[in-house]
């Protein structure tokens, strides 16, 4: 009975095991097949959790499209550098013999401070920081060179590392920099952002988009062998070819900085263009800046930005307007001196004393408003005048591809500002306004839309994106017009009556015309020599213009000089080395014996160099005139700079590179433009600092140069 009773308890044992382990199946059950319907455990996707254990992301970098001038040299690149890095977490040392964190705050802040430029303490401050596996420094830290690199490197500070990055980099340093504007690394997505100028607008095109690979991985971190990769490509940035010639552009930084140093005026403003096309070939202003160090006082492209009373440059198109009507006699006189009108009368610029009664064309010499308040007001009619100032473009904008470009402010309100207008006061208009109607004097009478942007080209696959042909705006006069004021305005150059005197340059017939504006505020004119806008807009070579230059200057500090004398310093040399750069021969023979030497005079075309003997590339160039560089040791020519058939000038630099240990040669009393070419050839990225010639640098003389170094040079105002 015991025993009956006992089976009958293990039975019943047995049975409500067999139900709880039911329950726990059915349960597991249940919760396995709700699992594989939801994916979810506790609200977390369960192929998320392991994506994230067994797949690894990496992404793969794409770049910043590069920004290149007309003949395919850099304006604006991503380049490597590093960004420095301290780790704090002791745990990540293992072996105390080899430590992997910062051991020593003091002594790493007391070695580190003077190579990034920080203050001790404030290194110390950051090293000091608790919880932190790692730690950044700010902008001292990012942008790290190849060299500071390998000093930092060399003092074996424990837990000091450094992480590849790029940077946007603009060799030429201050070179069209209102123009180019620049690009800067936001710090949520450290990609690097058009803060100004084609950088910015140029946004959408410029902008990369990174690539990613994924793959599985075990956890070791390893690759698994049947990894199923899924690889989505990088979009590089495309790139944009602009207009802009680079060393018709250096010609200009160089004349600017010599204005700046010697005039100290309150700004410039110039231009080179190609009136057949509308190309801009050079364009920049003063205050600049360095796009490297982003030290900006405006962030206006006066260029385009800027309108002002332009002064008598404005006379060209007033007199264009009057021959193309027919109503203009150069050889009809005029009573100068003043020009009565409501209002105080309008007077030359001689104190209204004028010079008698003269012809139309000596008072186009001459420059003299009453002529031309004449003009306007009795031959032509202030209602035409104000049909050709449509015609010629100054009364809406130009529409050049650049952000930001500025109204003109036409006058027209008034009779007597109708009048002044004709002569360029009352009004206001850009710089880029004028050169293009320019364009209409300089291409038979063809009016040329400016433009800066040539191509823009996506380098994944070639193909070009976008493309900017020349584009006629208008034909505001006839050919036989546009003929005619050529012929009047080379005058205004060559005659001992013109005012355009200062910008005679041997050999070249000028055509032009210069300009002197007051400068309006709210309690009326500026008075004082100073106070003035001083500039003048030429074409060249007169018969078949293949530049225009405009260039103006604002209140230089004269001391009792002309005000055309630092206008004539920017275009003469401007215009006489651009047209020389372009293999345009002069038209007429120097009577200066001094200028007849021919290496001093004629524009020479840079032989191949590549595989001739050290000794026989060194003897050629010096018969030529030039100046070269050899550097290395070696006994024949393995590389050269500027390339065969590149345009030179006479006693220019030539960079003959021998071997491939190279040591720096002393570069004091160079020019930026020569810096520029040692690091080309080098493979070195220079740095600037101030205006003129070489004055210090940073990589000793007789030092091995290493490619990807950084060279800083200290530019001052006057050669060594």
């Amino acid at each position: 009975m015991k025993l009956t009773q006992k089976n009958t308890n293990m039975n019943r044992g047995a049975a409500f095991l067999s139900l709880i382990f039911a329950l726990l199946f059915l349960s597991i059950f249940i919760r396995f097949f709700y699992i594989q319907a939801t994916g979810t455990v506790h609200g977390e996707v369960l192929a998320a959790r392991a994506e994230m254990l067994y797949e690894s992301k990496r992404p793969i970098e794409a770049k910043r499209g590069t920004i290149y001038d007309a003949n395919g040299e850099v304006i604006a690149e991503d380049k490597a550098s590093y960004k420095l890095v301290a780790i704090l977490d002791d745990e990540l040392t293992t072996d105390p013999d080899n430590p992997q964190h910062v051991v020593d705050i003091q002594e790493t802040a007391q070695k580190l401070a003077p190579l990034i430029g920080m203050e001790e303490s404030e290194v110390v401050k950051i090293l000091s920081k608790k919880g932190m596996y790692q730690v950044e420094f700010g902008s001292a830290g990012r942008d790290i060179s190849q060299t500071l690199k390998e000093k930092i490197e060399a003092l074996k500070l424990p837990g000091i590392t450094f992480i590849r990055d790029t940077t946007r980099f603009y060799p030429n340093g201050l070179f069209a920099s209102h123009l180019i504007g620049y690009a800067q690394k936001e710090e949520e997505s450290s990609k690097a952002v058009g803060m100004m100028g084609l950088e910015k607008s140029l946004e959408k095109y410029l902008q990369e988009e990174d690539g990613y690979v994924k793959f599985q991985k075990d956890h070791y971190n390893w690759k698994l062998p049947n990894s199923n990769d899924e690889i989505v490509a990088p979009k590089n940035g495309n790139d944009v070819y602009l207009t802009i010639d680079q060393k018709i552009q250096t010609f200009l930084e160089d004349a600017m900085n010599q204005v700046v140093n010697q005039y100290s005026p309150e700004n410039i403003i110039a231009v080179v263009a190609d009136p057949k096309t509308g190309k801009i070939l050079a364009m920049g202003q003063r205050p600049s800046f360095d796009p490297n160090k982003r030290d900006i006082t405006s962030y206006a492209n006066s260029v385009i930005s800027y309108p002002f009373e332009p002064g008598s440059t404005m006379k060209i198109f007033t007199l264009a307007a009057a021959i193309n009507e027919g109503v203009y006699n150069g050889n009809a006189y005029f009573q100068s001196g003043s020009y009565d009108i409501e209002g105080p009368p309008i007077k030359d610029h001689n104190g209204g004393r004028g010079w008698g009664p003269i012809t139309y064309n000596e008072g186009v010499q001459r420059s003299s408003n009453v002529g031309f308040s004449i003009i306007a007001d009795q031959l032509l009619g202030t209602d035409r005048l104000y049909q050709y100032l449509n015609k010629f473009g100054f009364t809406k904008k130009t529409g050049i591809d650049l952000p930001d470009e500025a109204s003109s402010k036409i006058n027209f309100d008034k009779h007597r500002d109708q009048v002044s207008t004709a002569f360029g006061q009352a009004s206001a208009v850009t710089a880029i306004q004028q050169v293009q109607a320019a364009t209409a004097i300089a291409n038979n009478g063809k009016m040329m839309k400016p433009y800066v942007i040539d191509k823009i080209v996506d380098i994944d696959n070639g193909k070009t994106v976008k493309e900017t042909k020349p584009s006629v705006v208008g034909h505001p006069i006839t050919e036989k017009t546009a003929d005619e004021v050529l012929s009047i305005l080379e005058t205004v150059v060559s005659s001992e009556k013109g005012t355009g005197k200062s910008f005679r340059i041997e050999g070249y017939d000028i055509a032009g015309k210069t300009g002197t504006a007051q400068i309006s505020t709210s309690n009326g004119y500026l008075s004082g020599n100073d106070n003035h806008i001083f500039s003048f807009l030429g074409m060249a070579p007169k018969d078949d213009p293949e530049l225009i230059v405009y260039v103006a200057v604002q209140q230089p500090k004269l001391e009792g000089k002309a005000g055309s004398v630092p206008v004539s310093m920017i275009f003469n040399t401007v215009m006489e080395n651009s047209l020389k750069y372009m293999q345009i021969a002069p038209s007429k023979e120097s009577d200066s014996k001094e200028a007849t030497n021919d290496a001093e005079k004629e524009e020479l075309v840079l032989p191949s160099l590549e595989g001739a003997t050290s000794a026989n590339a060194n003897k050629n160039l010096k018969d030529l005139g030039l100046t070269p560089i050899l550097l290395g040791n070696g006994n024949y020519v393995i590389s050269q700079y500027p390339e065969a058939e590149t345009p030179i000038i006479s006693k220019e630099k030539i960079m003959l590179k021998t071997s491939e240990e190279v040591k720096m040669p002393n570069m004091i009393g160079w020019s930026k433009r020569d810096v520029m070419k040692l690091g080309n050839i080098l493979g070195v990225t220079v740095k600037t600092e101030g205006s003129g010639y070489v004055a210090k640098q940073s990589i000793k003389k007789d030092s091995i140069v290493k490619k990807g170094d950084v060279l800083t040079v200290t530019l001052k105002d006057e050669e060594a």
